[in-house]
């Protein structure tokens, strides 16, 4: 009863547009005065629920994100990728899903990265004669699986809540999101067949080389993270600080054409984004502190029981969950109210923490870009100049491809866990 009351005043904030945060602040705040619980509960599960060292690299990676968007990183990340792959028919779209896997390793934020492909790509699909629904699909699809690739502040946010490593999450991605993209590059060979999409560009490997030098800017901040996470070099925090770093250097020696004023306003920009999740972290942990005294736990725990014996059915029933969450709530609401219930179920049932982290991972970056209140989706439809009404009968096929790539990391953990168990992280 407590809870539906909470979850009450929360859906009524939210239809009078309170911002999510404040909406679960008030509805938690809410249920411990309608519950009669100490309301000292408020401020210690607040400060406990805001205080990790890991949290400290989330301004650092999106500053250091929005700065190399600024720096105009994207477009040669497309070109190449354009270089890379435009020689197959269909290979502009197929780049869309190269790009997107590779931007997602300096972006760090998924709405900067539609931003950046919408503007970037929208332009030559269209005129390539690919159709606004295909442009709209593969620019979401793409940004979906991006969601798998570090520095994503999901993964800092999940690692916090369930208590697990950051570093093994973030290299546990990089396997994971190349299946999916995989499988998307899969369903664009056999449209591009279908609808008859042009070829980009011939085969070159002189644009491969001149083309890969200007990426190669970019393209180091990837192979830093992997092999300084994979070596043991620095944690996630230290990753922040030397990508943040580099940023600057690229910024200022390279690229110089972004004034110490634009990067003050990045950094103004990266505090107000980080003030928000970490208040997002500290409320949720009264709505955490609810459910738990509510008994919601073992009420999942006896729910989900039958599925105990089939620890894949229990990954894709829980990512199923996460996805609408992901897609109602976005994606950070969705980590801090949801899996701190399901993660000890998962744990008692001898699931790996980094395998359950990467498919709810996978779930919220997937939930994000569905129909029809995906806020992603909708922010990638704005370019395209579509509606969902529109856009769903094209998209399905992308979600498909998506969700074949999510069955396969469920059914597959050593997508998930081989490079974390290979850097001597996880047993």
């Amino acid at each position: 009863m407590l809870l539906l009351a909470v979850g009450l005043i929360f859906v009524v904030l939210i239809l009078f547009s309170m911002p999510i945060v404040f909406a679960l602040g008030v509805s938690g705040v809410a249920g411990l005065l309608i519950g009669g619980y100490d309301m000292q509960v408020l401020s210690s599960s607040m400060v406990s629920g805001s205080q990790s060292w890991v949290l400290l690299a989330i301004p650092a990676f999106v500053f250091a994100g929005g700065l190399m968007e600024k720096c105009g990183m994207s477009h040669a990340l497309v070109d190449f990728a354009r270089a890379l792959v435009g020689w197959v028919k269909g290979g502009l779209g197929m780049s869309v899903i190269v790009v997107a896997y590779f931007f997602s390793d300096i972006c760090g934020s998924k709405m900067a990265e539609v931003s950046a492909l919408g503007s970037t790509l929208m332009p030559p699909l269209t005129r390539a004669g690919y159709k606004r629904e295909d442009s709209a699909s593969l620019i979401a699809a793409g940004t979906a699986m991006g969601m798998l690739v570090p520095p994503a502040i999901f993964m800092i946010v999940i690692a916090q809540v369930t208590n697990t490593s950051a570093v093994a999450l973030f290299l546990g991605g990089f396997i994971p999101a190349a299946t999916i993209m995989v499988c998307l590059m899969v369903l664009v060979y056999f449209r591009a067949r279908k609808y008859d999409w042009p070829v980009d560009s011939k085969p070159s490997m002189a644009r491969i080389l001149t083309t890969g030098r200007t990426a190669a800017v970019p393209l180091v901040i990837p192979i830093v993270i992997l092999g300084g996470f994979f070596l043991g070099i620095f944690t996630a925090t230290e990753a922040g600080a030397v990508v943040a770093g580099y940023a600057f250097l690229a910024a200022r020696l390279y690229y110089r054409n972004v004034s110490y004023k634009q990067m003050a306003r990045l950094a103004y920009d990266s505090a107000i984004l980080t003030a928000a999740v970490i208040f997002l972290l500290a409320v949720a942990s009264v709505f955490q502190y609810l459910m738990g005294v509510s008994g919601v736990p073992k009420l999942l725990a006896e729910v989900l029981h039958p599925l105990r014996d089939a620890p894949w059915l229990f990954l894709l029933v829980t990512a199923l969950i996460t996805m609408m969450f992901g897609m109602v709530l976005e994606g950070l609401p969705a980590a801090v109210v949801l899996i701190p219930v399901v993660f000890p179920i998962a744990e008692e049932m001898g699931i790996d923490p980094i395998h359950f982290n990467i498919v709810q991972t996978a779930a919220v970056g997937i939930g994000l870009f569905l129909p029809p209140m995906g806020v992603g989706l909708l922010m990638a439809l704005r370019f395209a100049n579509l509606t969902v009404g529109q856009h769903w009968r094209s998209y399905m096929p992308y979600v498909a491809a998506l969700m074949i790539g999510l069955l396969l990391i469920i059914l597959f953990p050593q997508i998930s866990l081989f490079l974390p168990k290979s850097a001597g992280l996880i047993k």
